[in-house]
Protein backbone atom coordinates (compact mmCIF):
# COMPACT_ATOMS: atom_id res chain seq x y z
CA UNK A 1 0.00 0.00 0.00
CA UNK A 2 2.80 2.47 0.73
CA UNK A 3 6.90 2.04 0.44
CA UNK A 4 8.64 1.57 3.87
CA UNK A 5 9.76 5.09 4.48
CA UNK A 6 12.84 5.34 6.67
CA UNK A 7 13.31 7.33 9.68
CA UNK A 8 15.76 9.96 7.95
CA UNK A 9 13.36 11.14 5.60
CA UNK A 10 11.67 14.34 6.34
CA UNK A 11 9.14 14.05 4.13
CA UNK A 12 6.86 15.33 7.03
CA UNK A 13 9.08 18.49 7.61
CA UNK A 14 5.63 20.86 6.26
CA UNK A 15 3.40 19.14 8.90
CA UNK A 16 5.78 19.71 11.80
CA UNK A 17 6.50 23.29 11.00
CA UNK A 18 2.63 23.30 10.80
CA UNK A 19 2.08 21.63 14.44
CA UNK A 20 5.34 24.20 15.70
CA UNK A 21 3.32 27.19 14.45
CA UNK A 22 0.15 26.15 16.51
CA UNK A 23 2.22 25.90 19.28
CA UNK A 24 1.78 22.23 20.22
CA UNK A 25 5.94 21.63 20.59
CA UNK A 26 5.46 22.01 24.51
CA UNK A 27 2.35 19.21 24.65
CA UNK A 28 4.32 16.73 22.59
CA UNK A 29 7.61 16.93 24.38
CA UNK A 30 5.35 16.49 27.58
CA UNK A 31 3.50 13.59 26.45
CA UNK A 32 6.03 11.47 24.58
CA UNK A 33 9.47 12.82 25.68
CA UNK A 34 10.59 13.38 21.39
CA UNK A 35 10.84 16.70 20.16
CA UNK A 36 9.00 17.66 17.27
CA UNK A 37 10.93 16.27 14.56
CA UNK A 38 9.94 14.60 10.86
CA UNK A 39 12.55 12.13 12.49
CA UNK A 40 9.79 9.76 14.67
CA UNK A 41 7.20 8.40 13.20
CA UNK A 42 3.66 9.81 13.76
CA UNK A 43 3.87 12.54 10.87
CA UNK A 44 5.62 9.48 8.29
CA UNK A 45 1.77 8.24 8.85
CA UNK A 46 -0.19 11.09 8.60
CA UNK A 47 1.46 11.63 5.40
CA UNK A 48 1.23 8.02 4.09
CA UNK A 49 -2.81 8.17 5.14
CA UNK A 50 -2.63 12.03 3.28
CA UNK A 51 -1.34 9.70 -0.08
CA UNK A 52 -3.71 7.05 0.06
CA UNK A 53 -7.30 7.17 -2.06
CA UNK A 54 -9.52 7.27 1.40
CA UNK A 55 -6.58 6.47 3.03
CA UNK A 56 -8.15 8.09 6.81
CA UNK A 57 -11.59 6.66 6.54
CA UNK A 58 -10.05 3.03 5.50
CA UNK A 59 -7.54 3.66 8.59
CA UNK A 60 -10.62 4.46 10.80
CA UNK A 61 -12.34 0.93 9.21
CA UNK A 62 -9.39 -1.11 10.20
CA UNK A 63 -8.58 -1.92 6.57
CA UNK A 64 -5.38 0.07 6.95
CA UNK A 65 -1.92 -1.25 10.03
CA UNK A 66 0.12 1.44 10.03
CA UNK A 67 3.21 0.40 11.94
CA UNK A 68 7.21 0.57 12.74
CA UNK A 69 8.98 -2.15 11.18
CA UNK A 70 8.87 -4.24 13.78
CA UNK A 71 5.31 -5.05 13.62
CA UNK A 72 5.89 -5.83 9.82
CA UNK A 73 7.58 -8.17 10.57
CA UNK A 74 5.93 -9.91 12.95
CA UNK A 75 2.59 -9.50 10.99
CA UNK A 76 4.34 -11.21 8.22
CA UNK A 77 6.00 -14.17 10.62
CA UNK A 78 3.03 -15.17 11.64
CA UNK A 79 1.06 -14.61 8.56
CA UNK A 80 -1.66 -12.00 10.24
CA UNK A 81 -2.38 -13.62 13.34
CA UNK A 82 -0.42 -11.00 15.04
CA UNK A 83 -0.60 -6.88 14.46
CA UNK A 84 1.57 -5.71 17.71
CA UNK A 85 4.73 -3.77 18.71
CA UNK A 86 6.35 -3.16 21.91
CA UNK A 87 6.49 -0.37 24.20
CA UNK A 88 10.20 0.86 23.21
CA UNK A 89 8.92 0.84 19.63
CA UNK A 90 5.63 2.66 20.37
CA UNK A 91 7.68 5.12 22.14
CA UNK A 92 9.43 6.12 19.15
CA UNK A 93 6.22 6.96 17.04
CA UNK A 94 5.63 10.07 18.80
CA UNK A 95 2.06 8.68 19.57
CA UNK A 96 2.53 6.86 23.12
CA UNK A 97 2.52 8.72 26.17
CA UNK A 98 5.37 7.47 28.37
CA UNK A 99 3.03 8.37 31.69
CA UNK A 100 -0.03 6.55 30.89
CA UNK A 101 1.85 3.69 28.88
CA UNK A 102 -0.57 3.64 25.74
CA UNK A 103 -1.62 5.86 22.77
CA UNK A 104 -2.45 8.98 23.56
CA UNK A 105 -5.68 9.99 22.21
CA UNK A 106 -4.86 13.53 21.98
CA UNK A 107 -1.97 13.31 19.62
CA UNK A 108 -3.73 10.66 17.63
CA UNK A 109 -6.51 12.98 16.78
CA UNK A 110 -3.39 15.94 16.39
CA UNK A 111 -1.99 13.88 13.60
CA UNK A 112 -5.18 12.91 12.52
CA UNK A 113 -4.17 8.99 12.87
CA UNK A 114 -7.18 6.19 14.14
CA UNK A 115 -6.20 4.23 17.00
CA UNK A 116 -8.12 1.29 14.66
CA UNK A 117 -5.01 1.09 12.09
CA UNK A 118 -2.19 1.06 15.10
CA UNK A 119 -0.97 -2.22 16.55
CA UNK A 120 -1.43 -3.68 20.07
CA UNK A 121 1.12 -2.78 23.02
CA UNK A 122 2.96 -5.36 24.65
CA UNK A 123 6.35 -5.86 26.72
CA UNK A 124 9.68 -6.11 25.21
CA UNK A 125 9.50 -9.64 26.55
CA UNK A 126 7.03 -12.41 26.22
CA UNK A 127 4.54 -14.10 23.72
CA UNK A 128 3.86 -11.84 20.66
CA UNK A 129 2.26 -14.58 18.28
CA UNK A 130 4.26 -18.04 16.74
CA UNK A 131 5.89 -18.41 13.39
CA UNK A 132 4.07 -19.78 10.16
CA UNK A 133 6.67 -21.85 7.78
CA UNK A 134 7.91 -18.99 5.77
CA UNK A 135 11.17 -20.30 3.65
CA UNK A 136 13.71 -22.08 6.01
CA UNK A 137 11.89 -21.23 8.77
CA UNK A 138 9.84 -23.88 10.78
CA UNK A 139 6.10 -23.32 11.73
CA UNK A 140 5.63 -23.07 15.61
CA UNK A 141 8.21 -20.82 16.49
CA UNK A 142 7.25 -18.49 19.38
CA UNK A 143 8.17 -15.35 18.77
CA UNK A 144 9.38 -14.15 22.53
CA UNK A 145 11.08 -10.62 22.20
CA UNK A 146 10.13 -7.32 19.88
CA UNK A 147 12.76 -3.98 21.17
CA UNK A 148 14.17 -0.84 19.16
CA UNK A 149 17.74 -1.50 17.74
CA UNK A 150 19.12 1.10 19.80
CA UNK A 151 17.22 -0.06 22.84
CA UNK A 152 18.38 -3.43 22.28
CA UNK A 153 22.14 -2.66 21.99
CA UNK A 154 21.82 -1.20 25.32
CA UNK A 155 19.85 -4.36 27.07
CA UNK A 156 23.13 -6.34 25.28
CA UNK A 157 25.53 -4.32 26.65
CA UNK A 158 24.28 -4.96 30.37
CA UNK A 159 23.47 -1.18 30.49
CA UNK A 160 20.52 -1.73 33.47
CA UNK A 161 21.74 0.48 36.19
CA UNK A 162 21.74 4.29 35.80
CA UNK A 163 25.32 6.46 34.85
CA UNK A 164 25.90 4.06 32.21
CA UNK A 165 25.81 5.43 28.64
CA UNK A 166 26.50 3.62 24.92
CA UNK A 167 26.24 4.62 21.40
CA UNK A 168 25.38 2.56 19.07
CA UNK A 169 27.02 3.90 15.57
CA UNK A 170 25.61 3.15 12.42
CA UNK A 171 23.98 5.12 9.87
CA UNK A 172 23.30 7.67 12.18
CA UNK A 173 23.89 6.91 16.20
CA UNK A 174 22.41 7.30 19.16
CA UNK A 175 23.36 7.79 22.93
CA UNK A 176 21.61 6.14 25.72
CA UNK A 177 21.54 5.77 29.37
CA UNK A 178 18.90 4.03 31.46
CA UNK A 179 16.68 6.07 34.11
CA UNK A 180 14.27 4.70 36.72
CA UNK A 181 11.87 6.70 35.34
CA UNK A 182 10.31 9.32 32.44
CA UNK A 183 12.32 12.58 33.57
CA UNK A 184 12.55 15.32 31.81
CA UNK A 185 15.72 16.49 29.42
CA UNK A 186 16.14 20.50 29.38
CA UNK A 187 19.50 19.58 26.83
CA UNK A 188 17.80 18.66 23.57
CA UNK A 189 17.48 15.00 23.95
CA UNK A 190 14.97 12.64 23.92
CA UNK A 191 13.21 10.50 27.11
CA UNK A 192 11.92 7.27 26.07
CA UNK A 193 10.71 3.79 27.01
CA UNK A 194 14.14 1.36 26.54
CA UNK A 195 12.17 -1.48 26.88
CA UNK A 196 9.57 -3.71 29.64
CA UNK A 197 10.96 -7.08 30.47
CA UNK A 198 7.91 -8.48 31.14
CA UNK A 199 8.12 -7.76 35.25
CA UNK A 200 9.28 -3.48 34.67
CA UNK A 201 9.77 -0.99 33.10
CA UNK A 202 13.05 0.81 32.19
CA UNK A 203 13.23 4.11 30.78
CA UNK A 204 15.96 5.83 29.11
CA UNK A 205 17.71 9.65 27.81
CA UNK A 206 18.88 9.61 24.46
CA UNK A 207 20.36 11.38 21.83
CA UNK A 208 19.78 10.48 18.03
CA UNK A 209 22.07 12.04 15.57
CA UNK A 210 20.92 11.56 12.53
CA UNK A 211 24.80 11.54 10.09
CA UNK A 212 27.36 9.51 11.35
CA UNK A 213 28.36 6.62 9.13
CA UNK A 214 26.30 7.60 6.60
CA UNK A 215 27.77 11.22 6.51
CA UNK A 216 31.55 9.43 5.51
CA UNK A 217 29.58 7.65 3.23
CA UNK A 218 28.63 10.44 1.76
CA UNK A 219 31.71 12.00 1.78
CA UNK A 220 33.41 8.88 0.18
CA UNK A 221 30.79 9.41 -2.79
CA UNK A 222 32.11 12.81 -3.23
CA UNK A 223 35.90 12.24 -3.00
CA UNK A 224 35.12 9.42 -4.84
CA UNK A 225 38.10 7.07 -6.93
CA UNK A 226 38.56 4.13 -4.39
CA UNK A 227 37.15 2.04 -1.94
CA UNK A 228 35.68 3.77 1.83
CA UNK A 229 38.14 1.97 3.27
CA UNK A 230 40.89 2.82 1.30
CA UNK A 231 39.78 6.83 1.70
CA UNK A 232 39.15 6.31 5.68
CA UNK A 233 42.58 4.62 6.01
CA UNK A 234 44.26 7.67 4.03
CA UNK A 235 42.38 10.13 6.04
CA UNK A 236 43.81 8.68 9.24
CA UNK A 237 46.72 8.80 8.50
CA UNK A 238 46.61 12.49 7.57
CA UNK A 239 48.71 14.18 10.46
CA UNK A 240 45.43 16.78 11.18
CA UNK A 241 42.48 17.74 9.47
CA UNK A 242 44.22 21.05 8.10
CA UNK A 243 41.42 23.30 9.52
CA UNK A 244 38.77 21.46 7.82
CA UNK A 245 35.50 20.88 9.44
CA UNK A 246 32.04 18.52 7.74
CA UNK A 247 28.87 19.36 9.64
CA UNK A 248 26.88 16.33 8.59
CA UNK A 249 23.58 18.31 8.31
CA UNK A 250 22.43 16.31 5.05
CA UNK A 251 18.98 16.27 6.20
CA UNK A 252 18.79 18.31 9.20
CA UNK A 253 20.40 18.02 12.96
CA UNK A 254 19.20 15.91 15.14
CA UNK A 255 20.04 15.70 18.92
CA UNK A 256 21.01 18.35 20.67
CA UNK A 257 19.96 20.92 18.61
CA UNK A 258 16.92 19.63 16.26
CA UNK A 259 16.57 21.93 13.48
CA UNK A 260 15.46 20.13 11.17
CA UNK A 261 15.65 22.34 8.42
CA UNK A 262 19.68 22.55 8.69
CA UNK A 263 21.98 22.65 5.40
CA UNK A 264 25.72 20.87 5.66
CA UNK A 265 28.49 22.66 5.54
CA UNK A 266 32.01 21.79 4.69
CA UNK A 267 34.31 25.01 5.95
CA UNK A 268 38.02 25.68 6.05
CA UNK A 269 38.98 25.04 2.74
CA UNK A 270 42.35 26.13 1.56
CA UNK A 271 44.56 25.36 -1.98
CA UNK A 272 46.19 22.88 0.73
CA UNK A 273 43.36 20.53 1.37
CA UNK A 274 42.49 17.74 -0.45
CA UNK A 275 39.83 14.92 -1.06
CA UNK A 276 41.39 13.18 2.02
CA UNK A 277 40.69 16.01 4.79
CA UNK A 278 37.34 16.08 3.35
CA UNK A 279 37.11 12.40 4.61
CA UNK A 280 38.89 13.38 7.67
CA UNK A 281 36.67 15.68 8.44
CA UNK A 282 33.59 13.74 8.11
CA UNK A 283 35.17 10.92 10.48
CA UNK A 284 36.02 13.59 12.89
CA UNK A 285 32.38 15.11 12.78
CA UNK A 286 31.26 11.33 14.23
CA UNK A 287 33.31 11.75 17.13
CA UNK A 288 32.02 15.61 17.53
CA UNK A 289 28.74 14.99 17.00
CA UNK A 290 28.97 12.27 19.77
CA UNK A 291 30.70 15.13 22.47
CA UNK A 292 27.52 17.02 21.64
CA UNK A 293 24.66 14.44 22.87
CA UNK A 294 27.73 13.18 25.60
CA UNK A 295 27.64 16.86 27.32
CA UNK A 296 23.96 17.39 26.95
CA UNK A 297 23.36 14.26 28.96
CA UNK A 298 26.21 14.70 31.91
CA UNK A 299 24.34 18.39 31.87
CA UNK A 300 20.87 16.74 32.33
CA UNK A 301 21.57 13.64 34.54
CA UNK A 302 24.02 15.87 36.87
CA UNK A 303 26.63 13.79 37.26
CA UNK A 304 29.60 12.73 35.20
CA UNK A 305 29.71 10.35 32.83
CA UNK A 306 32.72 7.99 33.32
CA UNK A 307 32.81 5.84 30.51
CA UNK A 308 31.09 4.76 27.00
CA UNK A 309 30.17 1.93 25.87
CA UNK A 310 30.22 1.72 22.07
CA UNK A 311 29.07 -0.93 19.54
CA UNK A 312 28.67 -1.05 15.64
CA UNK A 313 29.94 -1.25 12.16
CA UNK A 314 32.08 2.52 12.88
CA UNK A 315 33.49 0.93 15.79
CA UNK A 316 35.37 -1.27 13.75
CA UNK A 317 37.88 1.83 12.78
CA UNK A 318 40.27 2.22 15.55
CA UNK A 319 41.53 4.87 14.74
CA UNK A 320 37.82 6.34 15.16
CA UNK A 321 37.67 4.99 18.44
CA UNK A 322 41.10 6.36 20.08
CA UNK A 323 40.11 9.90 18.58
CA UNK A 324 36.95 9.50 20.47
CA UNK A 325 38.51 8.54 23.90
CA UNK A 326 40.86 11.18 23.39
CA UNK A 327 37.89 13.83 22.66
CA UNK A 328 35.77 12.57 25.67
CA UNK A 329 38.90 12.56 27.96
CA UNK A 330 36.87 9.08 29.04
CA UNK A 331 37.65 5.49 28.21
CA UNK A 332 35.70 4.03 25.53
CA UNK A 333 34.54 0.32 25.81
CA UNK A 334 34.31 -1.16 22.41
CA UNK A 335 32.22 -4.06 22.48
CA UNK A 336 33.40 -7.05 19.54
CA UNK A 337 30.03 -8.17 19.39
CA UNK A 338 29.07 -7.74 15.66
CA UNK A 339 25.50 -7.76 16.59
CA UNK A 340 24.62 -6.20 20.10
CA UNK A 341 21.32 -5.44 19.19
CA UNK A 342 20.37 -9.08 17.99
CA UNK A 343 22.03 -9.78 21.47
CA UNK A 344 19.93 -7.85 23.35
CA UNK A 345 16.52 -9.03 21.78
CA UNK A 346 17.74 -12.75 22.42
CA UNK A 347 18.46 -11.70 26.17
CA UNK A 348 15.14 -10.46 26.69
CA UNK A 349 13.68 -13.68 25.04
CA UNK A 350 16.53 -16.21 27.08
CA UNK A 351 14.24 -14.15 30.02
CA UNK A 352 10.62 -14.72 28.76
CA UNK A 353 11.81 -17.98 28.70
CA UNK A 354 13.15 -17.82 32.57
CA UNK A 355 16.75 -18.95 31.27
CA UNK A 356 17.71 -15.89 33.28
CA UNK A 357 16.01 -14.41 36.47
CA UNK A 358 16.98 -11.05 36.76
CA UNK A 359 19.49 -8.02 35.32
CA UNK A 360 21.74 -9.56 37.98
CA UNK A 361 22.17 -12.87 36.14
CA UNK A 362 22.56 -11.31 32.82
CA UNK A 363 24.94 -8.69 33.83
CA UNK A 364 27.34 -11.66 34.85
CA UNK A 365 27.53 -12.95 30.77
CA UNK A 366 31.06 -12.92 29.59
CA UNK A 367 31.20 -9.97 27.47
CA UNK A 368 33.89 -9.61 24.66
CA UNK A 369 35.21 -6.13 24.82
CA UNK A 370 38.35 -3.88 24.42
CA UNK A 371 38.91 -0.77 26.12
CA UNK A 372 40.37 2.59 24.78
CA UNK A 373 42.01 4.90 26.83
CA UNK A 374 42.79 8.62 26.61
CA UNK A 375 46.10 8.95 25.46
CA UNK A 376 48.32 10.91 28.37
CA UNK A 377 48.65 14.48 27.40
CA UNK A 378 46.64 14.35 24.33
CA UNK A 379 43.76 16.98 24.76
CA UNK A 380 41.50 17.55 21.33
CA UNK A 381 39.83 20.82 23.47
CA UNK A 382 40.53 23.09 20.49
CA UNK A 383 39.62 21.26 17.37
CA UNK A 384 35.97 20.47 19.08
CA UNK A 385 35.96 24.53 19.87
CA UNK A 386 36.55 24.63 16.02
CA UNK A 387 33.75 22.44 15.42
CA UNK A 388 31.57 24.36 17.64
CA UNK A 389 32.25 27.30 15.45
CA UNK A 390 31.88 25.56 12.31
CA UNK A 391 28.22 24.17 13.97
CA UNK A 392 27.69 28.48 14.90
CA UNK A 393 27.02 28.66 11.32
CA UNK A 394 24.61 26.23 10.43
CA UNK A 395 22.28 26.20 13.64
CA UNK A 396 20.49 29.62 13.51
Amino acid sequence: MSPCISWQCRRSLPLCTELHAQGHEAMILSKTGLALDPMFSAGKMRWILDHLDNGHARAAAGEICLGTIDSWLLWKLSAGQAFATDCSNAARTQLFNLHTRCWDPQLLELFSIPAAALATIQPSAGLFAHTVAVGGLDAGIPILSMIGDSHAALYGQGGFAPGLVKATLGTGSSLMTPMVGPIASSHGLSTTMAWHDGVASTYAMEGNIVHTGAAVQWAARLVAGESIDALSEKATQLADNGGVYFVPALSGLGAPHWQADALGLICGLTEGASGTHIMRAALESIGYQIRDVFDAMQADIGTPLKELWVDGGATRNRWLMQFLADLLQRPVIRSLSPEVSALGAAHLAGKALGLWNNAADLQALERQRERFDPVPGRNLQGLYLEWKEALRRVVC
